[in-house]
């Protein structure tokens, strides 16, 4: 019995200094990255002090000492490493529904797709908002039919015909949409053209060109003292205008587009799905991954370290050995808790942290989301390598 009690005594000991290294292996990592000549000496005190018991823990202090050799050697000295994520270097744009509720009709986008700033992402269910619009059409050819019955005051003839052209205006652009949505989705689906794709557009920038210019001559006209004022039957046209642009508005809130060119990163929506309030999750995030930027977080320790212009090291796990050049384009004047690493078990959640943003400028195959080990050259890392 007492040899067993032995036994668990040990085996519990045992087992709560692998966990106590465990935990603590990744943070005392980065701190002999960041003074690799102050970790050296331990390493070689520990090696020399177990080599005369064990021969295993002789060989793996000297591939410690070998290891913090080469980072000081090649690295140089650094004022701060920190973990990072990759992004897009304009950021990443989330996506939510417009309104709460309803149900998701499609979704016409894959993740890596590129899309076009206006194109139509996802279609949610918009019976309503359609009968609403015909039934404002409806109401706009009864009011005009009314009041071409009247005839118009030799004043109030080119005020009429202004508003009849922007009226119409207003309407080409609603059918250049429509039909470039259609187009788009024919291209995705390989049954058109791209320069069918391109048509469409160019005609949706022809209409909404067009539109601009009514408006203006409108709001010109309407501003001269010698325009009368409407008629009743004309009022009550212009109002029934208003409820027409009034549903066809509600109709392009079931519609989600994009917000600007960019590629498709994740897409978090399913035909049949009921969409949620616009402040819950998004549904979709896009972003211009053509220039990519690291965004990492530095204890408020090293605040004083930090600087705009600070040329920056940026290392992946995936591509071993491989180094990439950056620059610190951004540093934030806020301290706060963490975001990026809000999920990492080894952070402590006391520890506040600043915000930097660094530019690459030749990412290469690093991919959005991505995490990163970040270093920060010092000065006189930059004086040794100069000189």
């Amino acid at each position: 019995m007492l040899t067993r009690n032995k036994n668990l005594v040990v085996l519990a000991v045992l087992t709560s200094g692998i966990a106590l290294t465990a935990a603590d292996s990744a943070p005392r990592s980065r701190a002999d990255e960041l003074h690799p000549a102050a970790a050296q000496a331990p390493a070689t005190q520990g090696s020399t002090a177990q080599g005369s018991t064990a021969q295993g823990s002789t060989a793996q202090g000297s591939a410690a000492q070998g290891a913090a050799a080469q980072g000081s050697s090649t690295q140089g000295s650094w004022d701060a490493v920190t973990l990072g994520r990759i992004e897009p270097r304009a950021g990443e744009i989330k996506i939510t529904a417009p309104l709460p509720g309803g149900r998701i009709a499609e979704v016409l986008v894959k993740p890596n797709e590129e899309v076009f700033a206006g194109e139509l992402l996802v279609r949610r269910g918009g019976e309503e908002a359609l009968a609403r619009v015909a039934e404002a059409d409806a109401q706009v050819a009864l009011h005009k039919r009314a009041r071409n019955d009247q005839s118009a005051p030799a004043a109030s003839a080119d005020r009429r015909k202004a508003e009849d052209a922007a009226a119409d205006a207003e309407r080409n652009v609603a059918d250049a949409r429509s039909a470039l949505d259609k187009t788009t989705a024919d291209w995705r689906a390989g049954r058109v053209a791209r320069a069918d794709l391109d048509t469409s557009r160019s005609a949706l920038t022809r209409a909404e060109d067009r539109l601009r210019e009514r408006r203006e001559a409108l709001a010109k006209l309407k501003a001269s003292a010698d325009t009368p004022l409407p008629t009743r039957l004309e009022g009550e046209l212009n109002v029934a205008q208003a409820e027409w642009r009034v549903a066809q508005a509600a109709l392009e809130k079931t519609q989600v587009r994009a917000p600007a060119d960019g590629v498709v990163l994740r897409v978090d929506a399913k035909n049949g799905e009921l969409s949620v309030p616009a402040a819950g999750p998004p549904i979709l995030a896009i972003g211009d991954v053509s220039a990519l930027r690291v965004r990492a977080e530095v204890n408020e320790r090293g605040l004083g370290r930090i600087r705009v212009g600070q040329n920056v090291l940026v290392r992946a796990g995936a591509f071993h050995g491989r180094e990439f050049e950056g620059k610190v384009s951004s540093v934030a004047r806020v301290v706060g808790p963490s975001r990026i690493n809000s999920g990492d078990p080894r952070k402590f959640s006391d520890v506040d942290v600043l915000e930097v943003l660094v530019d690459l400028p030749s990412p290469g195959p690093l991919v959005v989301g991505e995490q990163v080990d970040v270093y920060f050259k010092s000065d006189r890392s930059d004086q040794v390598e100069t000189q």
